[in-house]
């Protein structure tokens, strides 16, 4: 059996290493900023009634026209000051790009506009959550299918909008369509449009054949868009392995659940324009060259006024035996 020193000193030891893991952790916590700052709150729908995390992603409400649906908002505040965030309704769109963005309140028509918080503004205590109730009365005469919106919550310098995912009982369909199809470069561009009243997760393949076979193909692979009832994106397609020259049929098929598929072509005609451009300067500078060299040749072989004709002259005894014969001539005629 051990002594009791030594115990006694494995003891003490034991509690001052205790103490020494728990001081980072002290002084963390003493290191948190008091100012309230906006960055630390964060805003996420409630856990479910039993009081379970459920994790939510964003809510999901669904109801026939005319009906009232209710759910809860959580706003965490862990920062050691009061925080206030003031909450609204907005309609959502996809930006250019394809990503989820939302409107400002009095742009929204539909969500957005039929959202009600219970409360416009919340003040969230230190270290405490706040669930705040909110209510979406759809009208009698919305349209079936998706209307996605989100609740915006912000506070301080900071805006985060919490997606709501309503879904108004009715037939639903699912359509949408490839438009303006077109190859710049090394790049394919194209635009997809939602024709139906669901949200859509497209798939895409991609595939373009040339005058000597298959150029390009490409599995399908799911796009990272959700495309909104109503909305369009433009979106492109690298095409890093483009022939250098040829004539292509680019291909695209966009498909999604629910049986939605469109189908677009366009046509390309790749040329090397810098090699091209410069052999056909190359080609002219040659041609201007020979002109200019066949018409100083021609100038200088041609005879001039009182110039030599090409042909032998007389030589100067025969011109003065000429002159004589004149003269004599000129006498006896006299």
């Amino acid at each position: 059996m051990p002594s009791p020193p030594g115990h006694a000193a494995r003891l003490a030891l034991t509690v001052v290493l205790f103490v020494l893991a728990m001081t980072p952790v002290a002084g963390a916590a003493d290191r948190t900023p008091t100012s309230g700052r906006a960055a630390a709150w964060t805003a996420r729908p409630a856990a479910s009634g039993s009081g379970a995390d459920d994790g939510r992603p964003y809510f999901y409400l669904e109801g026939p026209p005319g009906t009232v649906l209710q759910d809860r908002l959580s706003v965490t505040n862990p920062g050691t000051a009061p925080v206030t965030v003031r909450l609204s309704g907005a309609d959502a769109y996809n930006a250019e790009d394809g990503g989820f963005s939302v409107r400002g309140g009095r742009g929204s028509t539909g969500t957005g506009a039929w959202l009600r918080t219970a409360a416009a503004e919340v003040t969230v205590p230190a270290r405490t959550r706040a669930d705040v109730p909110f209510s979406v009365t759809v009208p009698p005469d919305a349209t079936p299918g998706d209307h996605p919106g989100a609740i915006v919550v912000r506070g301080g310098d900071r805006s985060v909008g919490v997606r709501v995912q309503l879904r108004v009982g009715g037939p639903t369909l699912a359509a949408l369509t490839v438009e303006d199809v077109g190859v710049s470069g090394r790049t394919i561009h194209y635009t997809l449009v939602n024709r139906g009243n669901t949200v859509l997760a497209p798939r895409i393949t991609v595939g373009a054949e040339g005058v000597f076979g298959t150029l390009l193909r490409r599995e399908p692979r799911t796009l990272p868009v959700e495309l909104l009832p109503g909305q369009r994106v433009r979106l492109t397609e690298p095409w890093r392995d483009a022939p250098a020259l040829d004539s292509a049929t680019v291909r695209l098929r966009v498909t999604a659940a629910g049986g939605a598929h469109g189908e677009a072509t366009a046509r390309a005609v790749f040329v090397p324009w810098l090699p091209v451009t410069g052999g056909a300067l190359l080609v002219l500078a040659a041609v201007a060259a020979g002109a200019y060299a066949y018409r100083l040749r021609r100038s200088r072989g041609r005879p001039s006024d009182g110039a030599d004709d090409g042909r032998p002259g007389p030589s100067s005894g025969e011109r003065q035996h000429s002159e004589s014969r004149h003269l004599a001539k000129a006498g006896a005629e006299s």
